[in-house]
C-alpha cells in the first residue's frame, strides 16, 4: 500500500464505476471501508479522505441525489467481484442436448437402439432431440413422422418429457424430450 497512486489514467469504457476525479458531483453520500455511513460531504472533501487512507472513491450508486460513493480498494474490489463471477459459472449448471436422427422407413429393429441410447441419455440427465428427416416424396406423408414420434414419447414416458411438440422444420420433423425432475419420477 505504499505509495499507492490514485488511479486517473483509465478510460469510462473500462469500468461500469466512476471512481476519483471522475465522479461529477458537487457533493456525495459517503460510506467508509467498513459501512460506516458519514453523511453528506463536499466531493473535495470526500477525495481528501481517500487520499489519506490510500483509498479509492467509487461511485456506487449514481442516481441517488446525491450520489452515493464508497472508499475502498478498487483494484481488490474488482478482483474479488471476478472471483465470484468465475465462482457462479463454475456451478452453472449446463444441460446438454443429444440427438437421435430418424427417417419414417426406419425399421423398430434399429428404432430399439435409437431409442435405447435416448433412455440412457434422459436418465444421465441430458435432453434428447429427435429428429425425423424426410427425402424425396417422403414429405408427402408427416403423419408417419408424427406417429413414429409418438410411439418414442410414450415409450420414454417413464424417464421424459415432451419439452417441445412434434413440428416440420424444412424437411425434418423434430420433437425434443427433457428429463423428469427427481421428484415426478416418484
Amino acid at each position: 500500500m505504499f505509495g499507492k497512486k490514485l488511479r486517473e489514467d483509465r478510460t469510462i469504457a473500462d469500468s461500469d464505476y466512476r471512481i476519483n476525479r471522475e465522479i461529477r458531483a458537487k457533493e456525495v453520500r459517503l460510506i467508509t471501508d467498513d459501512n460506516d455511513n458519514i453523511g453528506v460531504v463536499s466531493f473535495n472533501r470526500a477525495l481528501e479522505m481517500a487520499e489519506e487512507q490510500n483509498l479509492d472513491l467509487v461511485e456506487v450508486a449514481p442516481n441517488a441525489n446525491p450520489p452515493v460513493v464508497r472508499l475502498m480498494d478498487y483494484g481488490k474490489f474488482q478482483y474479488e467481484k471476478a472471483r465470484k463471477e468465475r465462482k457462479a459459472r463454475k456451478n452453472q449448471q449446463k444441460i446438454e442436448i443429444k440427438e437421435i436422427q430418424l427417417r419414417p422407413k426406419t425399421d423398430d429393429h434399429h428404432l430399439g437402439f435409437k431409442v435405447r441410447d435416448a433412455r440412457r441419455w434422459l436418465e444421465q440427465g441430458k435432453k434428447v432431440r429427435v429428429r425425423i428427416r424426410f427425402r424425396g416424396r417422403e414429405i408427402t406423408h408427416p403423419q408417419i413422422g408424427r406417429d413414429r414420434l409418438e410411439g418414442i414419447k410414450e415409450e420414454l414416458s417413464d424417464v421424459g418429457v415432451v419439452e417441445q411438440m412434434p413440428n416440420m422444420e424444412g424437411r425434418d420433423m423434430l420433437m425434443i424430450l427433457a428429463p423428469l425432475d427427481s421428484k415426478e419420477k416418484k
